[in-house]
């Protein structure tokens, strides 16, 4: 893309609201920041077709044993590693299920690596060396919409067969073009230019943790809104599995953590207490339903 053509996407625009950014002071910076970050969530909403569209996608991929791939370089990279290793934890699902991949790997998560983002054919190399294949379904992001990395791993799923969502905040965008579902938040001129960490960034972790959450929802990994698969393998999470426990199967805080520790699980604990079962027919009664607790419970 040459600079002219650059210079003229939406994230790269420069707004005369913010020309004297410099001679503000503090809490005038501060406002200014907010006032343009509360146009963020509207311009998400205006995506949510989309999003949804996105969602039954990946939730159609999980349910016949696909994965998630979110691809991305710099702040977009980064913004779908984080997406992505926080699912195992909140949904006790495996990190095989949903990956990141960012331009340039490991290191580019605490250190720019902004060169790597120009090489589509590492963008497809990256992606077959996770094993992607048609089952999976492939999440490209990139606020500009133009990154060749991005592009050149979106090029690979499409040409395998695989469902594609493309995460841009420019109209009409390259990866909008590439992609089968495309989700164009317009967020508009950044108070700083270009660059794009901010109201940019902050829309794609907003949808990024939608796409992740309701299609755990819709797989049932949550009761209600509880994280009835939360590993406890801290003492913050303990105490949070012991709270589900307690208010689900509606015992003492006391008798849910003995529950919790004859069952090893938050499922598990729920059923014994809920239904005054052992731990060996509580388990038989989760495996029969595909381990959803609603349904064990008779939920539906």
């Amino acid at each position: 893309m040459s600079r002219a053509s650059l210079a003229g996407l939406l994230t790269e625009q420069t707004d005369p609201a913010f020309n004297n950014l410099d001679s503000l002071d503090a809490e005038q910076a501060l406002r200014l920041m907010n006032s343009e970050d509360r146009k963020v969530a509207e311009a998400v909403a205006a995506q949510i077709p989309h999003i949804a569209r996105a969602v039954d996608a990946v939730v159609a991929a999980l349910q016949a044993g696909g994965r998630l791939f979110y691809i991305g370089a710099g702040t977009s990279g980064r913004l779908g590693v984080l997406d992505a290793a926080e699912c195992p934890p909140t949904f006790n699902v495996p990190p095989s299920m949903v990956q990141g991949v960012i331009a340039g790997g490991e290191r580019a998560l605490s250190r720019a690596a902004e060169a790597s983002e120009d090489d589509p054919l590492a963008g497809e190399a990256d992606l077959l060396a996770r094993g992607f294949t048609s089952a999976d379904v492939l999440v490209g992001i990139a606020a500009s919409g133009r990154t060749p990395y991005v592009l050149g791993a979106m090029g690979l799923a499409r040409r395998l067969g695989a469902r594609t969502v493309g995460i841009s905040c420019t109209p009409d965008s390259e990866l909008a073009k590439a992609a089968d579902i495309a989700i164009s938040p317009l967020t508009g001129p950044e108070v700083v230019a270009g660059s794009t960490r901010l109201k940019a960034g902050t829309a794609t972790k907003l949808i990024l943790n939608m796409i992740s959450t309701v299609s755990m929802v819709r797989l049932r990994y949550l009761y209600g809104n509880l994280m009835i698969n939360v590993r406890p393998t801290s003492s913050k999470l303990r105490d949070r599995a012991v709270r589900i426990v307690s208010r689900v199967a509606g015992v003492s805080d006391a008798r849910a953590a003995e529950l919790l520790d004859a069952a090893g699980d938050v499922k598990t604990a729920i059923l014994m207490g809920r239904l005054g079962l052992g731990r060996e027919e509580a388990v038989k009664r989760l495996e029969s339903v595909g381990g959803h607790l609603s349904g064990a419970l008779g939920r539906g």
